[in-house]
């Protein structure tokens, strides 16, 4: 155990107990009662830890449990490969290495349900009101009927009324079409998802017609950092891309959304013989990226792009790149939903990812 988790496990204990070590208090239930040793497999090898033990109430510390349910469900995913016939000579070190020497059907079977129980708390459970919602989408490698297809991962993450983030919902498809999209959505809606005053996603055509379909009226604002690359394409040669990028810049360092139509404007004016394709595609997606401005001033950097979105996936695949080639569906789901819980758990108890302020 590192001191950081011994020194956090302690202080569990102490809540628990409802005393810290030597207090003398009414409010007691309990009394420490020394360690217990516990071996933990992980992706970086075996960890011995010293569990804080205690009497007459039962303990066990959340932050031990704290990051097991993505372990177990990437080494399940990894057993399966191993299973169903189809690991290769790395899989099976990993296989041996993390879950042990024997290993059956019927053991993955046992194992996975119990943990698909716990994960679908988690992935159906009511969602609330969220002031800002962000969507998107990546692929993963998973086998299917004896080939190999890339599945589409949509993900979506809100803040809430406090200004916290929480992971949404997540979903596999075979693409990005609107009937996939739709579905997500109204998934999100079922579960109770409400007062939605902005969307932040990619231009993705599918989920456009998806969110107008099931989200009629919120506004959406298009990711300026995906929308800045686009406008790179429309450089007329390598050496005009960093003067476009700069021109892209000062449009949206502007002051308000006033000021950003103007130099919008100016920017056609001066550039539409010169780049006659870059200022007509800027015509018709530039005005795209400025809903943010609608909103509070101190949200601007948080809501006009997707990168939020983008550090989640980049997490995720960090995780899954482990097993590289996932054996079903279901395993791939299960490793993202097991990630997904735990960066969802550090959000809703870390400090506020937007600064809301307090009304009436």
């Amino acid at each position: 155990m590192t001191s950081n988790q011994n020194y956090a496990s302690l202080i569990e204990q102490g809540e628990a107990l409802q005393a810290h070590p030597y207090q003398r208090t009414d409010e007691r239930k309990g009394y420490a009662n020394g360690f217990k040793n516990k071996m933990l497999q992980t992706r970086m090898g075996k960890l011995q830890l010293h569990v804080p033990k205690t009497r007459n109430i039962p303990f066990y510390p959340k932050c031990l449990d704290k990051g097991t349910r993505s372990e177990r469900a990437l080494r399940l995913a990894i057993a399966e490969m191993y299973v169903n016939g189809v690991s290769t000579r790395r899989v099976k070190r990993i296989t041996e290495e993390l879950c042990g020497l024997e290993i059956s059907s019927t053991q993955v079977s046992r194992v996975s349900k119990l943990l698909d129980e716990e994960l679908e708390k988690f992935r159906s459970r009511p969602l609330g009101n969220m002031r800002y919602v962000y969507l998107d989408a990546r692929y993963e490698k998973v086998r299917k009927n004896g080939s190999v297809r890339d599945l589409a991962v949509f993900t979506a993450i809100g803040v809430n009324e406090k200004g916290r983030r929480e992971v949404l919902g997540i979903s596999y498809e075979l693409s990005e079409a609107e009937i996939h999209w739709r579905s997500f959505l109204e998934s999100l809606l079922k579960r109770g998802l409400t007062g939605v005053q902005l969307i932040i996603s990619d231009d993705h055509a599918g989920l456009k017609k998806a969110r107008q379909a099931v989200l009629p009226g919120t506004a959406w604002q298009r990711c300026y950092f995906h929308l800045a690359q686009n406008a790179g394409h429309y450089a007329p040669n390598q050496s005009a891309k960093k003067a476009v990028g700069l021109l892209i810049r000062d449009i949206y360092n502007a002051p308000n959304k006033e000021e950003a139509k103007s130099r919008l404007r100016s920017a056609i004016n001066l550039h539409e013989k010169k780049w006659p394709h870059l200022t007509k595609w800027m015509e018709e997606n530039c005005e795209k990226s400025m809903s943010f401005y609608d909103y509070p001033s101190e949200h601007w950097r948080k809501i006009r792009t997707n990168n939020v979105s983008k550090r989640l996936n980049q997490e995720i695949q960090r995780r899954t790149s482990v097993a590289r080639l996932f054996p079903n569906r279901e395993s791939c789901l299960r490793v993202s939903i097991a990630v997904f819980a735990e960066i969802h758990e550090d959000w809703v108890s870390d400090k506020s990812y937007i600064t809301v302020k307090n009304q009436g």
